[in-house]
């Protein structure tokens, strides 16, 4: 590699590493940002409209953001509200990001889907024809998925039974009840021959006492009379005999107003079967699907493969990105065997690149082996082993698994991550992914844009863990998009500033400039950050890496940055 055309400026460097730090924070990832500067001063304004003040544009993000998360809390709060269970619910409200929060969404039908392999979730379009069915016939000044008839039927579907008194009337107690005749407030006993966790013959009564169409789900048989604090009336038949009087009824402790039982009171009337009935139909259903439960909830833990991932995102049009899936094992991990008086290790690699619905859309698969000499094997298990793979994609989002065999050991792994392919936009500077690779070097003329970690015309591998050693060369890979070129030198017009920092202690351990013009392939809308970065300097902490590209026509800044460890 040549090192005197791709690193940074000796002197400069040299200079700016005298001032380095002691400690540093563990690291963390970080993404690329993006900060629109405001309208040039000597451009006039077309408008009369006053520019926004910090405070009503931070008033205006913070009511976007609730206007899109409106889709999300309708959804819990609304659409899955009865039969999402208090784990998933928990875990929904600990999702950051869009993106996790469809995920989220697509796996919980999935858990619930009773043919997978269709494109059809027949559980989700019921529940759903449900939630309209409980809104047509259900109503009554709330919406019918509020209400307690609306709840069960959401939940539980369509009775198996229903017995309606849309007028109440004249009511025959059955003797359980006390018999007897009395007048009731309209009511209806649905009966379901069962329901998995609560049991067979489950009967669950609504009473309207109001007399306004908003039926609710009551534990007490006694709640429709109509005559229960009327003496003398409605008597149940223990009382017209005389062997018992009404007053008594108020008098139970098992929070009902019932008369005397006549022959007795059956199981499901006892008082902790109506209570563990009545909080059992308050619960989710249970999931019944239980090895698509296992399915998609389960990892296997035990003789798997360590493997670290990266996906990095390089544009090429608008409507195409490649999309760079690095993979590294580290080879004390792998098991090596003797073969033709050679070590080696082989690791058999799938890919899936698929929908957030898992439609397919173009997988990839490869065979990476490991090489050693017997004498030299202690060494080259010191060592990484990187497999790259680029899928040219739309943009969009989409899932990636990753599964890596050792053909050798027998151990695997798999992994598996959202991917979002930016889009590139036409009329805004843009930047790629922003690479810290382990090694950058020029490739011949017949092998630009092929092979492994070629980007362009220069071999690029990153280092997946942003970990390096003090006696590396950290390699900083980056290219700009739609630059607006400058119209005399037909090159883009603006200056690329690098700052070092060390985590934690805010620490500036170098700051260095270029002009953006002297790039290489900086032409038309297009430049390339090309650089090596000694770190011998670098007392052994977490660094962060930050970039700051002003596109002077676009009067536009972007600010990229990344952040990496020294060991």
């Amino acid at each position: 590699m040549n090192a005197t055309r791709l690193s940074i400026s000796c002197v400069s460097l040299s200079i700016a590493l005298c001032l380095f730090a002691q400690t540093g924070d563990q690291p963390k990832s970080s993404d690329s940002a993006e900060k629109k500067v405001s309208e040039h001063p000597k451009k006039k304004r077309e408008t009369i409209a006053r520019p926004l003040s910090a405070k009503q544009k931070k008033k205006r993000e913070e009511k976007l953001r609730k206007e899109l998360e409106t889709p999300y809390r309708k959804w819990l709060n609304e659409d899955v509200a009865y039969i999402i269970t208090d784990e998933e619910r928990a875990a929904f409200k600990k999702l950051q990001t869009d993106e996790e929060r469809e995920q989220f969404i697509e796996q919980f039908w999935l858990r619930r889907d009773p043919t997978p392999d269709t494109a059809e979730n027949e559980f989700k379009e019921e529940h759903y024809r449900r939630i309209a069915y409980a809104n047509e016939h259900f109503a009554s000044g709330i919406p019918g998925w509020k209400t307690d008839r609306g709840r069960i039927y959401i939940t539980f579907g369509p009775p198996d039974e229903i017995e309606s008194h849309p007028s109440g009337g004249t009511y025959e107690r059955p003797p359980e009840e006390g018999g007897g005749e009395t007048s009731t407030y309209p009511f209806e006993d649905w009966r379901y021959r069962y329901i998995e966790g609560i049991g067979n013959n489950v009967i669950i009564e609504f009473v309207d006492p109001t007399m306004s169409g908003e039926y609710h789900m009551t534990m007490d048989p006694s709640e429709k009379d109509a005559l229960l604090y009327v003496p003398g009336a409605g008597l149940t038949l223990m009382e017209q005999l005389g062997l018992s009087d009404k007053s008594q009824r108020f008098m139970n402790t098992d929070g009902t107003h019932l008369g005397t039982p006549f022959g007795g009171l059956p199981e499901s009337m006892e008082e902790f079967t109506r209570l563990e009935n009545f909080a059992m139909l308050q619960k989710p259903p249970a999931i019944k699907f239980h090895d698509l439960e296992a399915a998609v909830t389960s990892e296997v833990r035990y003789n798997t493969l360590p493997m670290k991932v990266r996906v990095d995102y390089f544009p090429v049009t608008d409507a195409t990105v490649l999309t760079y899936v690095t993979c590294q094992f580290e080879n004390k991990d792998l098991q090596f065997k003797m073969k033709d008086g050679i070590q080696k290790a082989v690791v058999d690699i799938y890919g899936r690149v698929s929908t957030l619905t898992r439609r397919p859309v173009t997988y990839f698969e490869d065979t990476s082996e490991v090489d050693s000499p017997p004498s030299m094997l202690a060494a080259e298990q010191l060592r990484r082993s990187v497999y790259q793979k680029t899928i040219p994609l739309a943009p969009g989002t989409y899932r990636l698994n990753v599964a890596a065999k050792d053909l050798t050991g027998g151990n695997m792994t798999n992994y598996e991550v959202a991917l979002t392919v930016p889009r590139l936009d036409p009329d805004r500077a843009s930047t790629s992914t922003l690479v810290l690779a382990d090694q950058i070097e020029k490739v011949p003329l017949k092998s630009i844009g092929t092979g492994m970690f070629v980007i362009g015309g220069s071999k690029v591998r990153p280092r997946v863990d942003d970990v390096f050693k003090r006696d590396e060369k950290m390699g900083i890979y980056l290219k700009l998009y739609n630059l607006e070129a400058d119209k005399d030198t037909h090159k883009p017009d603006g200056k690329v500033e690098y700052q070092l920092i060390k985590t934690g202690s805010n620490e500036q351990i170098f700051d260095y400039a270029e002009d953006m013009s002297q790039l290489p392939d900086a032409s038309g809308s297009q430049a390339t950050i090309e650089k090596l970065l000694p770190l011998n300097k670098l007392a052994p902490g977490d660094y962060t890496l930050k970039l700051k590209i002003t596109d002077k026509n676009r009067n536009q800044v972007l600010t990229p940055s990344a952040r990496f460890t020294v060991t």
